[in-house]
């Protein structure tokens, strides 16, 4: 699966203690992080992550590209909902295309584990058959 992680920076914490305690499901899937988040993730998992910029400048935006061409199966996204972001309209813009394209959004860490727990027991399989492979493939 292909997995996107956003944290903003009062939850970049948040995302790596969440990403290191699950870090066995992780290792299985391609990831995908907007840039310090990912840089984080790397330094302190090991774990391979594809970096696009950081989110204010584009790589929700490029994220969001991705999602339009149904290439990515899942997105975990620890917003910080008491601080004003200056790429606001960028976040909505990106929780908006996961419900157009019905790819699976968390932004807390509740909803995160349930997604990743369900991830780790096969729940997701549907999304390959979104993305139009089978099993063979």
């Amino acid at each position: 699966m292909e997995i996107a992680l956003i944290a903003h920076d009062k939850k970049k914490d948040d995302m790596l203690r969440f990403v290191t305690a699950y870090k066995r499901i992780f290792s299985k899937h391609h990831l995908y992080a907007t840039g310090t988040t990912g840089k984080r993730i790397m330094e302190e998992t090991k774990l391979s992550v594809h970096r696009f910029q950081s989110g204010p400048y584009g790589g929700d935006q490029e994220i969001g590209a991705l999602i339009a061409k149904n290439k990515l199966d899942m997105v975990i996204f620890f917003r910080d909902p008491l601080t004003a972001q200056p790429h606001e309209p960028d976040v909505s813009a990106l929780m908006r295309l996961c419900d157009v394209y019905s790819v699976p959004l968390a932004t807390n860490m509740g909803t995160a584990e349930v997604l990743i727990r369900g991830l780790d027991k096969g729940d997701l399989e549907w999304r390959s058959i979104t993305r139009g492979e089978t099993k063979n493939e």
